[in-house]
């Protein structure tokens, strides 16, 4: 298998970044979107990004046009009828991802590959609503998509090795990333050990223990972390942390999953991190 004609489903943070570096490679990319107002929304995403890379130099203004050039954005799954790969990078939501995936098995072509880029929600369950359960599979990025180097790529207990070699090789040798695997277990390998530690961070805080500032400080000044937890939780927002954190306690049942009374607070009041303007700090 090899993958030419690529779907995006979203363009969000991570469906953005997935379209830009997917284009990159010399891939022809739809983006869908639910509206023409997330339409523009995504467009503006990958053509900051792009402006961003031109101005770094990091690509030149002949790579500039030809990847903008290369992403087209849809709202009719209809459009993806010839895709070979189609990477879904919806919210976590699992009902919603069920549906998408009901949809993209009624309307792509049969040998397509349907990825997910779920941080946490079980493959299994996407393929099972499939009628090609071997070619479902995870294909996890991670924020700043142009600029991280990792995607995990997780089997189900369904998913073929034709599958699996496929989309390894696609993200090794198109994408020039590099790939681990992981089983297919709520939160893969990255997330499993990352969000007990950010939810720990969010309980100090909440205790009163330390400050935002001091527990950002401390790890990145007394661990060498780039980043500290309450601003990576910012990165990543609140409300995928929130969903991450949820499902991963309703599969393992243990309490370091489940998510503190503070981060759902802030999700119901839309303090989501960056995306908003504000999290556990501000971007205004």
């Amino acid at each position: 298998m090899s993958f030419q004609n690529v779907a995006v489903i979203g363009g969000g943070t991570m469906g953005a970044g997935i379209a830009e570096v997917t284009a990159k490679a010399g891939c022809d990319v739809i983006v869908l979107e639910v509206s023409e107002p997330a339409v523009e929304a995504g467009r503006t995403r990958i053509g900051g990004s792009l402006a961003k890379a031109l101005r770094n130099g990091r690509i030149d203004e002949a790579e500039h046009d030809a990847v903008l050039g290369r992403i087209r954005f849809v709202t009719d799954y209809a459009e993806l009828h010839d895709r070979d790969l189609v990477i879904e990078a919806a919210p976590e939501s699992a009902e919603l991802k069920f549906e998408i995936f009901r949809t993209l098995d009624a309307v792509v072509q049969p040998n397509a590959v349907l990825a997910s880029n779920t941080s946490s929600i079980p493959l299994v369950k996407m393929a099972a609503v499939t009628k090609r359960p071997t070619q479902v599979v995870g294909v996890h990025f991670f924020n700043p998509v142009p600029v991280l180097p990792l995607v995990e790529i997780v089997e189900s207990l369904l998913t073929s090795q034709d599958t699996l070699l496929a989309v390894t090789d696609f993200a090794e040798k198109t994408l020039h990333k590099q790939t681990i695997r992981s089983k297919d277990r709520a939160g893969f390998v990255v997330n499993a050990l990352l969000v007990p530690y950010i939810l720990s961070a969010v309980r100090m805080l909440e205790s009163g223990f330390a400050s935002a500032e001091d527990i950002d400080l401390g790890m990145v000044k007394g661990c060498a972390h780039p980043m500290g937890p309450l601003a990576l939780a910012d990165l990543i927002g609140l409300d995928t942390c929130a969903a991450i954190a949820e499902s991963m306690y309703a599969e393992f049942k243990e309490q370091l999953f489940t998510p503190p009374p503070l981060l759902l607070r802030m999700c119901e009041a839309g303090l989501l991190g960056r995306k908003s303007g504000r999290g556990f700090f501000s971007y205004a």
